[in-house]
């Protein structure tokens, strides 16, 4: 009789135990979902502060849509497509986001390209902190994503992704494609045809001009040369409205 009240008590343990490790793994389930990647829970402290998302002003460090500020800059937001190194949207709009001083470079960037029947057009701009946090959990490598316990410059509104295009859209020739994690995506990667590495060199001088500084291991990344004065954010797209502005 002893041994079966035992017995008892353990049967009812086992059960329990595994109810608990069936809601773990719903809960890690859910973690890589795209509304929870959407969600502004771990937004911290320096992150909250509304000024930062109210651009009434021509205050340089607000958040802005670039296409209030310059429509001939060409959008393709890859996170919010599935084509991405995620294969899945993470961002509920394509909207290319930054803080205002930032999207004045840009635009002045694209300025100077048009007189050489040249442009820009952006893959990635500002990224809120909850999806950095699933790039990180899906590629944890600091040479192409940034930690987020540090949190990235994209999460500042203050780094862009981006490549050129001729006059009718097409993009020209770069030694890899956007977002491709290997020795090609290198500033110093010496293969590939002349073309492509005159196209990169041709990006990043111009950019250079304007005070942006390239990631050594993506040919695409630039951080604008204010970029550590900016807070890291997790503030959803939808919480930042879309008010033109004049430069």
């Amino acid at each position: 009789m002893k041994n079966s009240y035992y017995l008892g008590i353990f049967v009812l343990l086992f059960i329990a135990s595994c109810h608990h490790s069936s809601n773990e793994l719903q809960v890690n389930k859910k973690a890589l979902s795209t509304a929870d990647v959407n969600s502004p829970k771990a937004i911290p402290d320096n992150s909250t502060n509304n000024s930062n998302i109210n651009p009434v002003s021509n205050d340089d460090t607000q958040l802005v849509d670039i296409q209030t500020v310059n429509k001939d800059i060409v959008i393709d937001i890859r996170y919010a497509t599935t084509n991405n190194f995620l294969k899945q949207k993470v961002y509920p709009e394509a909207r290319c986001v930054l803080r205002y001083g930032v999207a004045k470079k840009l635009s002045q960037i694209q300025q100077d390209l048009s007189r050489k029947q040249l442009g820009l057009k952006v893959y990635d701009c500002y990224r809120p902190l909850s999806v950095q946090k699933l790039m990180w959990r899906v590629i944890p490598d600091e040479r192409y994503v940034a930690n987020p316990a540090q949190g990235s410059r994209h999460n500042r509104g203050a780094a862009v992704d981006l490549t050129l295009i001729d006059n009718n859209g097409k993009e020209l020739e770069m030694p890899s494609k956007f977002d491709s994690f290997t020795p090609a995506s290198h500033r110093n990667y010496n293969g590939g045809s002349a073309q492509a590495r005159k196209n990169r060199q041709l990006l990043e001088d111009t950019m250079q001009k304007q005070g942006f500084s390239g990631l050594s291991t993506e040919w695409w990344h630039f951080d604008a040369s204010d970029w550590q004065n900016f807070p890291v954010m997790d503030v959803p797209f939808n919480d930042i409205p879309k008010v033109s502005n004049k430069i």
